[in-house]
């Protein structure tokens, strides 16, 4: 890998079809893939492949392959819950699609949980795995407490639509350390203060909504991570705090009985947002490194 992004030929294709249908980009060619390079699946959950452009350009020693999850980006929409069970499905059918192999995976946020679930029921489809903050809540002494937040965003979503939930979300990911119980006793946050509406438009259709709770209440299988040794990476940035997926991915890395990687910048570092500039050169870099 260099620092300098590459340019190269990105193809789009389909796996399944009606609800089921999984929209994922090979950047490069398969065929470059070696032993000890193979190729490379970036995700997160439920940011689509957009979100990982940056980063996909700078692995260039090897193909790359980005998608779409359920219920996002350029697949089919739907009102029901998304289990990481699901995504852990759909992941193994993209795998199995590329025809090339075990794969080295990086998975961020919800996707980090997919992946997770991915390396537990599905194995021999990767090398290495990098889950880089799983949003967890089940190793974390104040579970019940972060169970009860998520549970109180899904009802707000249900009867007061995307605007009065979104604004839960956005304050709630924004707070640092243990969550008391006391947490939703204060007013509500006005979705007005992050530029959204109150509104309710009548849709359910939000895929971030849709993956939650499942996500943050989902159960690693300890053991099943255990014996993947040195090929599975928990990854947390150094500006990440103790937000909840933060302190999720130290959670993990305690369980499983594995160190914690530290990686640049923050939740995001991969990306380069107006207002919230990560590191995408030395997050690459990092990612690099631990794949070897």
């Amino acid at each position: 890998m260099t620092e300098d992004t590459a340019t190269r030929p990105v193809t789009t294709h389909v796996v399944g079809a009606g609800e089921d249908a999984i929209t994922y980009d090979i950047h490069g060619d398969l065929a470059d893939a070696t032993v000890d390079r193979p190729a490379l699946f970036l995700f997160a959950g439920p940011m689509d492949a957009s979100g990982l452009a940056l980063l996909a350009a700078r692995m260039t020693d090897r193909p790359v392959v980005t998608y779409d999850p359920r219920g996002a980006g350029r697949n089919p929409v739907d009102t029901a819950d998304i289990t990481p069970e699901q995504h852990a499905a759909d992941l193994h059918r993209v795998i199995a699609a590329l025809g090339v192999g075990a794969v080295d995976a990086f998975g961020t946020s919800g996707g980090a949980v997919h992946l997770l679930a991915l390396a537990a029921a599905h194995p021999d489809d990767l090398r290495i795995a990098v889950a880089h903050e799983p949003p967890l809540a089940e190793h974390l002494p104040d579970r019940d407490a972060v169970l009860a937040v998520i549970a109180d965003m899904k009802r707000t979503y249900a009867e007061q639509g995307d605007g009065a939930a979104m604004a839960k979300f956005i304050a709630f990911v924004m707070f640092e350390g243990p969550v008391t119980d006391g947490y939703l006793d204060g007013p509500a946050p006005d979705p007005a203060m992050f530029g959204m509406s109150a509104e309710d438009d009548g849709s359910r259709t939000n895929p971030l909504m849709r993956n939650m709770p499942a996500t943050i209440a989902y159960r690693i299988d300890i053991d099943a991570l255990r014996a993947r040794g040195e090929r599975l990476v928990i990854a947390v940035g150094v500006e990440s705090g103790d937000a909840l997926a933060a302190r999720g991915g130290r959670s993990v890395a305690t369980a499983v009985g594995v160190p914690v990687a530290d990686f640049p910048s923050h939740h995001a570092g991969f990306t380069d947002q107006p207002g919230y500039p990560g590191d995408p050169a030395g997050f690459a870099a990092r990612l690099q490194e631990v794949l070897g």
